[in-house]
């Protein structure tokens, strides 16, 4: 799957997405009675995308290969593009993650060795690589 080029916020979603979290967490959790369903891509009512993906240990802080710290309430790292964060609505806020600028589109993918094979806990969201490990 792949993104477009854009600044985007990487981090915990839940801390830029206070008036439409009820509606992503009800996309992670259509349908699905297990645990591993908020992965990937998603679309929003209103047409913003994001990404999610889930931390292999859940909450606390996770560094990227440059030492950039990611703080986690949700268990997740995604990304969603900075101009489709609602900065008006009170409470978010990208204190707790990175922007990043994407010149090209990119892919991502969550927890998986470059193969897709094994689990190793790192989150790839274009060139960014988050150890969650």
């Amino acid at each position: 799957m792949t993104m477009p080029a854009g600044k985007y916020y990487v981090g915990d979603l839940c801390y830029v997405m206070h008036e439409c979290w009820d509606e992503a967490c009800g996309l992670f959790f259509r349908g699905r009675n297990d645990h591993g369903c908020n992965e990937g891509e998603f679309t929003l009512k209103d047409g913003r995308r994001f990404v999610s993906y889930n931390t292999k240990w859940g909450d606390g802080g996770y560094y990227d290969e440059n030492g950039n710290e990611y703080s986690v309430d949700a268990g997740l790292i995604g990304c969603i593009r900075v101009d489709d964060i609602n900065f008006t609505e009170e409470g978010n806020c990208m204190n707790g993650g990175e922007v990043w600028e994407f010149q090209t589109d990119f892919t991502h993918a969550g927890g998986y060795n470059d193969m897709g094979r094994d689990w190793d806990g790192v989150i790839r969201i274009g060139h960014v690589r988050i150890s969650t490990d």
